[in-house]
């Protein structure tokens, strides 16, 4: 359940990259050089799109993991993640996302009536500021988003085992707007539209999710779940040793929902059975994935789907841009809705705020459903 308080942040999936915890233990002489190197790969303000640029033909020693990962392939099974028409009739339509929302935590849409050309334009934008002068990307290059934008490489850069091989953007959507003058103007204008029609189509979505669930069909609306949005532009540059790194590493989304607009490149996998399977792109779709959030308001009718991207092989960058449809209302109560419970499958989670949620989300590395299964009941 959720009571509803008037208060609300500009948005509280923000990623406070200044965020730190209690003073750390001593470090080991090892994990000193790491962060030696961390710090000095960061404090260039590169990226790795300027490692890229600067010809290396090996990976850092940051960026590799310990075992050896695959490059991305299209398998039969790729074909498994269900690919849904929005324009059939919409008790199909909730019947296909209800059965993808339960069984896999994802799924495309197409026919969704976000235009073609608005997509183009969002990510001919975002990878034109990837591949802008680097001393122009220096000097929006920031870990810290009072102003709503930031760029950076790896969220959790700091906490990580091992860095992974892609640049971000992030911009706060709503329910405030990032400072305009902080957007990037080869961006701006590209933001603002993409906002517009992502917040369109994310409140058809939700309605269609809520009916799938038989409550009302304004219940997540009225919860809040569409105002805190924070959209993620990520930018895979080629890597020299694809294998040996990772472009995202394995997480769910910690909130309600994404919607993922992906270029034709490819390499986001989703785990089902123990599988990684392929999300082959298709053009003029959008990607759909449950968040956390929406996993424990469900009660686990839905399920939130655990995911990765591999690095990119291919000489063409790999450009993917998520919104993150959330609450807003970091005070109030959050657990599954008391229309989903009963004494045949009582709570499987307990209630808590989304404040205490987010801080626990950004003070960890990305992995898996640790999150989540955190506030399961015993």
């Amino acid at each position: 359940m959720l009571t509803l308080s008037s208060s609300s942040s500009p948005s509280p999936f923000l990623i406070p990259l200044h965020l730190t915890s209690t003073k750390p233990p001593p470090m080991s002489s090892a994990a000193a050089s790491r962060l030696d190197e961390l710090k000095q790969f960061d404090e260039t303000k590169l990226g790795v799109k300027g490692l890229v640029d600067a010809g290396i033909t090996t990976i850092p020693s940051i960026f590799r993991h310990s075992h050896s990962l695959p490059l991305p392939s299209f398998p039969s099974s790729s074909t498994l993640i269900p690919i849904i028409d929005l324009s059939g009739p919409r008790w199909a339509v909730m019947e296909q996302i209800r059965s993808a929302a339960s069984k896999f935590g994802f799924f495309q849409v197409v026919n969704h009536e976000v235009p073609m050309e608005v997509m183009e334009r969002v990510v001919e934008a975002v990878r034109g500021f990837n591949e802008s002068d680097a001393e122009v990307r220096k000097g929006y290059y920031k870990r810290a988003m009072g102003d709503g934008f930031g760029y950076s490489t790896n969220v959790d850069l700091y906490l990580s085992k091992a860095a992974s091989w892609r640049d971000t953007v992030q911009v706060r959507l709503g329910p405030v707007m990032a400072q305009l003058d902080a957007i990037p103007e080869i961006l701006r204008n590209e933001v603002v539209e993409w906002d517009r029609e992502v917040k369109k189509f994310g409140e058809h979505l939700m309605e269609l999710m809520c009916e799938g669930l038989g409550v009302s069909p304004q219940m997540l609306k009225e919860m809040s779940c569409l105002e805190g949005r924070t959209m993620a532009a990520h930018y895979y540059p080629y890597c020299p040793e694809p294998d040996q790194t990772i472009g995202l590493a394995s997480h769910t989304d910690p909130g309600v929902l994404t919607v993922l607009l992906q270029d034709q490149v490819g390499g986001l996998q989703v785990l089902y059975e123990g599988e990684w399977l392929d999300v082959k792109p298709v053009p003029g779709a959008l990607v759909i994935n449950i968040g956390d959030i929406l996993q424990i308001i469900s009660n686990d009718e839905y399920k939130s789907g655990e995911h990765r991207v591999l690095a990119n092989p291919f000489q063409t960058p790999r450009v993917s841009i998520a919104v993150f449809l959330n609450p807003s209302n970091r005070e109030g109560l959050f657990g599954p809705l008391l229309e989903l419970v009963s004494p045949e499958k009582p709570a499987l989670y307990r209630q808590f705020t989304l404040a205490d949620f987010m801080k626990r989300f950004f003070t960890k590395e990305l992995d898996g459903k640790s999150l989540i299964n955190f506030y399961r009941n015993d």
